[in-house]
């Protein structure tokens, strides 16, 4: 893949399932995910390979990681508006404008997530990861920031709702019959 091909051609950020070239009937088809691990592999490689100069895997860092994500943006199919762009911090804008496409935060979260586990089964050692590199994580935290901004919506993680407190001996699908102002006719009492 030359640099001005899309990574989309090759399976970056596409959850389609390849079919297995092998005609071999005792390897099972990988998952999807299996499959697009492996082509987001095979992209990154290629990425590498065309870099100048070439960059082998063993001297790869989290810069070049950087590098590959913001190479992959304009690729992008997220519209995310400019400070400058009058629908900015709208999630619903009402007419076309220029902003840039981009990836989406959640793409790039997903292909980081694959390539570091790709990383490691091809036996890269987990304490040098460039995938896992805080300056990935600080890169990804910021994109998310910047695109929920820019559409007005904010991310926050979710919490978990607490369970309910019952008295002793009652459950609380109990308790919310005793407390139904219109209790089912087909429950027994």
């Amino acid at each position: 893949m030359d640099m001005t091909e899309s990574p989309n051609s090759q399976g970056i950020g596409n959850s389609v399932a390849a079919t297995s070239s092998s005609s071999s009937p005792a390897s099972p088809t990988p998952s999807r995910y299996e499959a697009q691990k492996r082509r987001d592999w095979n992209t990154f490689g290629q990425y590498l390979r065309n870099h100048r100069p070439p960059l082998s895997l063993a001297r790869c860092s989290g810069a070049h990681v950087l590098e590959f994500l913001r190479y992959l943006d304009q690729f992008g199919k997220t519209k995310v508006h400019t400070h400058m762009c009058p629908f900015y911090g709208h999630p619903t804008p009402p007419a076309p404008c220029p902003c840039p496409l981009r990836q989406a935060w959640g793409s790039l979260d997903a292909l980081i997530g694959r390539l570091r586990a790709a990383y490691e089964e091809n036996g890269g050692k987990p304490e040098v990861n460039p995938f896992g590199a805080r300056a990935i994580r600080l890169y990804l935290r910021e994109v998310r920031e910047m695109q929920a901004k820019a559409r007005g919506i904010s991310y926050e993680k979710k919490r978990r709702k607490k369970p309910l407190l019952t008295a002793p001996g009652t459950s609380a699908a109990q308790e919310h019959d005793e407390h139904d102002p219109h209790p089912s006719t087909t429950s027994a009492n």
